[in-house]
């Protein structure tokens, strides 16, 4: 899916929206975390709102102000990359959406293995699961930053995953602009 050009519009526009509609539209954004489209609506919403990047710009300053609990929150609500819940189908639409583009529905039962030790792995060491961005990227180029960021400490970790959580809500943000 294309991403939205700088100046597309999200239709309907969230500067124009009540709380509840703009929750109800945009709530899925920040995966299961609506508190996060709560927030930034309490924020107040301009027209530059309207605009993808500027809707994740502002939704992504409410996590980062957020408590490092509802940080790790967020993060949890993310699933296993190839795990379980996508082999059961039991993703969001975005989700399911992301893994396949990045061919996770395709993986060979090695692959499959691979992603299971390695999901259980960091998952053992952060006490949280893996998330990255995989719009543009492919399964093997997943593993590799799967292995590469097991090396991190716990705070480098959570910020890592705190930027990936942001830059998936930007991604999709920007694909509602352009569908």
């Amino acid at each position: 899916m294309p991403l939205s050009p700088p100046h597309a519009i999200l239709e309907p526009r969230p500067s124009t929206l009540d709380r509840d509609t703009f929750v109800a539209r945009y709530g899925d954004i920040f995966e299961h975390s609506p508190w996060v489209a709560d927030a930034a609506w309490q924020q107040g919403l301009t027209t530059q709102h309207d605009h993808p990047d500027g809707l994740a710009s502002l939704m992504g300053q409410m996590l980062q102000q957020a408590s490092s609990d509802e940080q790790i929150r967020v993060i949890r609500a993310h699933p296993d990359l190839a795990g379980k819940a996508a082999l059961a189908g039991e993703l969001t639409g975005d989700s399911t959406q992301e893994q396949a583009g990045a061919g996770l529905d395709q993986c060979s039962p090695e692959e499959l293995a691979r992603f299971e030790h390695l999901n259980t792995t960091y998952k053992h060491k952060f006490d949280f699961p893996f998330v990255i961005a995989v719009r543009g990227l492919d399964r093997y180029a997943i593993l590799e930053a799967f292995a590469e960021r097991l090396d991190n400490d716990q705070a480098t970790e959570r910020r890592t995953a705190i930027e990936q959580v942001m830059r998936i809500a930007r991604l999709r943000l920007q694909a509602r602009a352009s569908g």
